[in-house]
């Protein structure tokens, strides 16, 4: 594990297309900031000049799926290496805007990548590294449809049918199972003031 000052917390969120975590991102960044953290917002596939390039050719280009596993743990590599890790060992609080489980969840259970292939990649870019709490936004497949139908412009994964939404939903879910002391799973289909009270009790306890 790598050493930081001032056990600053590695946070990431997590859910599908319109499940509403871009929603908390910024919230939650000011509430951490009122408990008085440093705190860093950043986003996957992204966060490094690096990774805003491969992130355009991810989210907008055509690609093998196994191409496009190795790109979002390239730019996860530059992300760790640049950003993330840095912050930690200086004391500041990372929140990011995706991570590894939603590599698990649309390469893996949305597009369908062997698993394993994708724990050989996980091992090998973070080694021991994990976040110390992922929150899990989870709706229904009809009120993601519902909050994307707004958006005058779709990237060609919010583009994709519903069965690979659910798809995407099992592995979220799966994943959620698999690390309960991790991973927490939020009903991100109630109101904004009920999932904040969630959140508060959530952040308050780290």
């Amino acid at each position: 594990m790598i050493s930081n000052k001032n056990n600053a917390k590695f946070i990431t969120l997590e859910g599908i297309d319109g499940a509403g975590k871009s929603t908390h991102l910024n919230w939650l960044a000011e509430r951490l900031r009122s408990h008085g953290k440093n705190v860093l917002v950043t986003r996957e596939p992204g966060g490094t000049p690096l990774g805003e390039a491969l992130r355009e050719l991810l989210l907008h280009q055509a690609m093998h799926l196994e191409t496009e596993a190795l790109l979002m743990f390239a730019a996860r590599r530059e992300h760790l290496d640049k950003v993330i890790i840095p912050a930690l060992r200086e004391g500041t609080w990372v929140i990011s805007d995706r991570f590894t489980d939603a590599s698990f969840a649309y390469q893996g259970g949305g597009r369908g990548l062997d698993e394993a292939k994708l724990s050989i990649l996980e091992q090998w870019v973070q080694q021991d590294l994990q976040p110390d709490l992922t929150l899990l936004f989870d709706v229904t497949l009809e009120v993601s449809r519902q909050r994307l139908s707004s958006n005058a412009t779709l990237d060609r994964f919010e583009q994709e049918k519903q069965d690979f939404f659910q798809r995407v939903r099992d592995a979220y879910l799966k994943r959620a199972a698999q690390f309960p002391d991790r991973i927490r799973v939020i009903d991100s289909g109630r109101t904004l003031n009920e999932i904040q009270v969630d959140l508060e009790g959530i952040i308050s306890s780290l």
